[in-house]
């Protein structure tokens, strides 16, 4: 029964489990890890590699040279966004003060970036 299945076919498929794997890890990352600079840190690496499959396995399934040029360019896009949309994320919650985690031992980014002090907004009454 293995034997009539074409070889591309299994790498589609490994491609695909492996991509659904990696989405999966992601978005439990997001869900159970502690505080935002760590889910972060999960969602783009996982979810970036989960995706990168995905879209290896969609340019291997049509072979067709538009098809693979945008599964390529989309890779690639992934591939430059996703660092620094995370560096700005992180960025960002550190200097509006969001809590880091209590496993968080050593804040290499102390006295170097001032954290701003986050007003309580006005709640309405």
């Amino acid at each position: 029964m293995a034997g009539d299945i074409p070889w591309w076919e299994l790498i589609i498929a490994a491609c695909l489990l492996a991509g659904g794997f990696f989405l999966f890890v992601a978005g439990l990352g997001i869900l159970r890890l502690p505080d935002v600079l760590i889910r972060m840190h999960a969602s783009t690496k996982a979810g970036t590699l989960g995706v990168g499959l995905v879209f290896g396995a969609a340019a291997l399934y049509f072979r067709n040279t538009a098809e693979t040029a945008i599964a390529g360019l989309t890779i690639i896009f992934l591939l430059v966004t996703a660092p620094v949309a995370a560096h700005a994320i992180a960025r960002a919650a550190y200097r509006m003060n969001v809590p880091l985690s209590d496993r968080t031992h050593l804040d290499e980014w102390k006295g170097k970036y001032g954290r701003r002090k986050v007003k309580p907004t006005d709640a309405p009454s």
